[in-house]
């Protein structure tokens, strides 16, 4: 599993590398510059999801995917073996009976810092969420924070990139949206919360120029418009030559529902931290990060919807 390198050569460290911007980022480093990509994944079905990229065959020959335990030191030591570049991916926003926060966020960071520190990648980044923080009342906020202190404290220089959320072709959350503003009627709980979705382009362009430019410390970034739901619904059906009336629902119902099914179920649709997340206003100034990286610009809400459309 080594790989040989000099100074020039990229070698990356993917881990959680099945996710929607998972497998945009290893098709993107692998059709620009990488000369080898470390794919890793928890399962053989995560790794088939990596395999079947649609990658030419001289890109697949320079991609490797590794199933393994993301808290296994030995198992992630052998993988990073080789690598100078580390993009940490991996999260959850439901904590279930067989998926705990700690597990996904503090554990898996405690081990990646441990190995980074002993091997040859020279910087990690890590994607969080916007408005982590260990103090926070909401439990995954609060698990997210605490792992963003662990990398923050390694010796490895780390990028910590929180961002709100993430719109991308053929991602779920991009179905929602597409889904919901299709209908004549849509409903949202508060339709008054703020969003600022940014596209997941503009992240993975974000995530490749901090650990180029080996970019520590901490960074916010979102999209260029911070917008209510409601206005985001609406614009987002304009995209597509129709309109939408958004009905708000009490936020309380969506937390009493989000209770009953987290208690009564092992892998329950909603939970009351992942509401809370889904909640969070988001009213940020992208331009420190987009300065920090010397990136030019983000994508708009149009172009962004445009995208998803054309998928």
């Amino acid at each position: 599993m080594p790989i040989a390198q000099n100074d020039t050569q990229q070698h990356w460290l993917i881990t959680g590398a099945n996710g929607n911007l998972g497998r945009r980022l290893v098709k993107e480093l692998l059709t620009a510059s990488a000369d080898h990509v470390r794919a890793v994944v928890r399962s053989a079905r995560a790794a088939e999801q990596v395999a079947n990229l649609g990658l030419t065959p001289q890109q697949s020959a320079r991609l490797e995917v590794v199933t393994l335990n993301y808290t296994d030191e030995a198992a992630l030591a052998e993988a990073a073996d080789g690598c100078s570049r580390a993009v940490h991916l991996v999260g959850i926003l439901k904590e279930t009976k067989t998926a705990a926060y700690r597990d996904a966020h503090e554990l898996s960071c405690m081990t990646l810092a441990k190995v980074c520190d002993q091997s040859t990648v020279a910087h990690i980044t890590y994607l969080s969420i916007l408005g982590s923080t260990a103090q926070s009342s909401n439990a995954c906020l609060a698990s997210k924070g605490a792992a963003e202190d662990i990398l923050l404290a390694a010796a490895t220089p780390t990028c910590v990139l929180r961002v709100p959320m993430v719109l991308g072709e053929g991602d779920y959350a991009s179905a929602a949206l597409l889904g919901r503003a299709r209908q004549p009627r849509s409903f949202a709980f508060r339709p008054e919360s703020l969003e600022q979705p940014v596209y997941a382009g503009d992240v993975t362009a974000a995530i490749r120029q901090a650990a180029v430019l080996c970019h520590d410390g901490a960074l916010d970034l979102a999209g260029p418009e911070s917008l209510s739901r409601r206005a985001l619904l609406q614009r987002t059906a304009a995209c597509m030559g129709s309109t939408t009336q958004v009905l708000g629902l009490p936020l309380s119902i969506g937390f009493a529902f989000a209770w009953i099914v987290q208690t009564l179920l092992a892998n329950p649709p909603l939970t009351t931290a992942m509401l809370g997340v889904l909640d969070h206003d988001d009213d940020i100034d992208p331009a420190p990060a987009l300065h920090a990286l010397q990136l030019s610009g983000l994508t708009a809400i149009e172009e962004t919807v445009g995208h998803l459309l054309a998928n």
